[in-house]
C-alpha cells in the first residue's frame, strides 16, 4: 500500500517528500554532528535502501572480488545518485585511477560535485537530464537514444546498481551498446537485474511478495502499470542476447534473494560481463 501511495507523486515530488520526511533526523544529526563526514543527509539519499556506507562497501568487495577492480583503473558509474558507490572508491583508485558518474537527478550530482569532486579531483559527476517515470519527469530526452560523453575504449571497469531495475528494453539495450563502446579490450561491466528464470518463477510463487511483478510484456515484467519503470525485471535470456549482440560476454549471474531464493549473493541479480 506504501509504495502504490508512493506512486501517485510526481518525481520531483517524491524527492521533495523525502526530504520532508527525513528532515528532523537531519537536522538532529547536523546539529550532534553524528552524521560521518562525507555523508549526504538522509533525506538527499533517493535510490537504494539500507546503510549508505555498508552498501558502498559491500559492492566495492564484489568490484574486486567478481570483477578484479585495481587501484590503477578508470571507472565508470551509470546512474551514479548521490554518490554512494562513488565514497568507498575516494579510498581505494589511486592517483593513477580515475572515476566518471552520470545520473539523470541533479541534486545528486550537485551534491556529489560540491562534497566528493572538490577533494578528489580524478572523480568527475555529470548531470544527464535524461526522461524517467520514477525519477525525472522535466524533460522528454529519452534515455533509448542518448550517447554516453566519452570516448571508445575509454574504461577498464562499468558498473550500474539498480539502473537497468528502473529502464524500459530500448533503453536497455542502447545503453548496453554504449556500454561496450566505452569499454577498453578486456574491461568488465557489472550491472544489477531482476532476471526471470524459471529458478526465480518457482521462488516468486513459492515465496509471495511485493516483488512479484504482475505486468507481463512479454521478455520484461513490469511493478506497476502507473510508474513503468519503478521496477522492471527482464527474462534472463534476452538480457543474455543483448549483451552477445553488443559483443560482450555474460558469465553465470549471481542470483539474488529478491525473488524469494534461499541461496543468494545480494538482493538484486548480479551480471558480469566481459569485453573480448
Amino acid at each position: 500500500m506504501k509504495r502504490q501511495l508512493y506512486y501517485l507523486l510526481s518525481a520531483q515530488t517524491r524527492l521533495f517528500a523525502r526530504r520532508l520526511y527525513y528532515l528532523p533526523i537531519d537536522i538532529i544529526e547536523k546539529l550532534s554532528g553524528n552524521r560521518p563526514k562525507g555523508i549526504p543527509p538522509r533525506g538527499m539519499i533517493f535510490v537504494g535502501h539500507g546503510d549508505y556506507v555498508k552498501q558502498g562497501q559491500k559492492f566495492l568487495g564484489y568490484f574486486r572480488d567478481y570483477c578484479g577492480l585495481q587501484p590503477n583503473h578508470k571507472v565508470l558509474d551509470i546512474g551514479c545518485g548521490i554518490g554512494r558507490m562513488a565514497f568507498p572508491l575516494t579510498t581505494y583508485l589511486s592517483e593513477e585511477g580515475s572515476y566518471d558518474g552520470f545520473d539523470i537527478v541533479k541534486p545528486g550530482i550537485d551534491w556529489c560535485n560540491k562534497n566528493i569532486s572538490v577533494n578528489h579531483p580524478n572523480f568527475r559527476f555529470f548531470y544527464t537530464g535524461l526522461y524517467n517515470k520514477l525519477y525525472n519527469t522535466s524533460t522528454s530526452d529519452d534515455a533509448g537514444s542518448f550517447k554516453f560523453p566519452y570516448p571508445d575504449n575509454t574504461f577498464d571497469f562499468v558498473f550500474l546498481t539498480s539502473v537497468f531495475t528502473h529502464m524500459m528494453p530500448s533503453e536497455v539495450e542502447n545503453y548496453i551498446r554504449q556500454i561496450s563502446r566505452v569499454m577498453k579490450p578486456r574491461a568488465t561491466c557489472l550491472a544489477t537485474f531482476f532476471l526471470i528464470n524459471p529458478e526465480s518463477e518457482k521462488s516468486m510463487k513459492d515465496h509471495p511478495s511485493h516483488m512479484d511483478f504482475p505486468v507481463s510484456r512479454g521478455f520484461y515484467r513490469l511493478h506497476s502499470l502507473r510508474v513503468d519503470t519503478a521496477n522492471v525485471a527482464y527474462e534472463e535470456t534476452w538480457v543474455r542476447n543483448s549483451f552477445r549482440d553488443a559483443g560482450l560476454s555474460m558469465k553465470q549471474p549471481l542470483y539474488g534473494q529478491w525473488s524469494g531464493r534461499s541461496e543468494f549473493t545480494d538482493y538484486q541479480d548480479l551480471v558480469i560481463v566481459t569485453k573480448p
